[in-house]
């Protein structure tokens, strides 16, 4: 029986103080010889609080590939994924993680690309064009904004570093799908294990802690409510925006995006029906929607 080949590079940077950061590269496999003469603007994916390079497979897969393909970047926080933890849970902040992302493209020459965060990812991207006016392309923003809604932090909250650790991946597949299947009614059962093997990293077949359950005391020294992030936003309006909503979110709000709207002239948006915080970005129908956006900011 052969294995069929890995489709991305495993990266490693080492950020400023030293800790290992894992990333991922797919190369773009263009479909055709003339396809590949003039490079698109590349990609760099961020995840949410707590998740990783594994959510964006399917997507970095798609956005790599056929006539309009592109390389495709993914990197892991401090404390997710297959990076190092670090020693200070003081540091899992927005701002630590921004430059951690910035000196990742600034090492890897990706000034200009575009960013597509989820979450947590988003806030960073919002942030680091208030910070680097002029260093970013498009931004793709997956379930956030500029105000978090309190509800939604709230149920963060009540599972970061909390969460068990399942036996198995049946047990983790049941787990997840218990977590979240309110919000993400349009997910089908068979989808349960591949979205749990995102989330958790894998040791001896099983599953395995997929962040620094320390995250949950950085999220829980947050004194009151997030401050809303419009000046950061402000600073995204000389960019093609695309804003994303799970329409069961409970942390992205209809009135939030309506604000964007209004305050953005060049907002995209994507409201994905049967899902929650934050979309899996896994169907075909939103993956098109996103290459459609980025091939549209490649023509500008």
């Amino acid at each position: 029986m052969t294995t069929a080949p890995q489709r991305f590079e495993d990266l490693t940077f080492i950020q400023r103080t030293g800790l290992k950061l894992y990333a991922r590269r797919y190369r773009a496999r263009h479909a055709s010889p003339q396809s590949a003469r003039k490079p698109l603007r590349p990609v760099l994916c961020l995840a949410g609080l707590t998740r990783n390079s594994r959510d964006f497979h399917e997507i970095a897969l798609d956005l790599s590939s056929g006539d309009r393909a592109r390389d495709v970047y993914t990197l892991d926080s401090r404390g997710r994924g297959l990076s190092d933890y670090d020693k200070d849970w003081r540091n899992y902040t927005v701002p630590c993680e921004m430059q951690d992302a910035l000196d990742f493209m600034i090492a890897r020459s990706l000034e200009g690309a575009a960013i597509l965060g989820t979450s947590r990812g988003g806030l960073i991207a919002m942030v680091m064009a208030a910070a680097q006016p002029g260093f970013l392309g498009p931004v793709i923003l997956n379930d956030i904004g500029p105000v978090i809604e309190r509800d939604g932090l709230s149920r963060i909250a009540s599972y970061v570093g909390r969460t068990p650790l399942p036996r198995d991946w049946k047990e983790a597949a049941e787990m997840v799908r218990d977590m979240n299947k309110n919000q993400f009614t349009a997910v089908g059962e068979e989808e349960w294990e591949p979205i749990a093997r995102q989330l958790f990293n894998e040791q001896k077949g099983r599953p395995a802690p997929g962040y620094d359950a320390k995250l949950g005391q950085a999220f829980s020294s947050i004194d009151g409510p997030i401050p809303p992030l419009w000046a950061q936003f402000e600073a995204l309006k000389r960019l093609p925006v695309m804003v994303i909503r799970g329409i069961n979110s409970d942390l992205l709000s209809e009135a939030t995006v309506e604000t964007m709207r209004q305050r953005h002239p060049d907002l995209t948006e994507l409201a994905i029906a049967g899902q929650g915080h934050a979309p899996w970005l896994r169907d075909k129908a939103s993956m098109m929607e996103i290459r459609r956006f980025l091939e549209r900011t490649d023509a500008a």
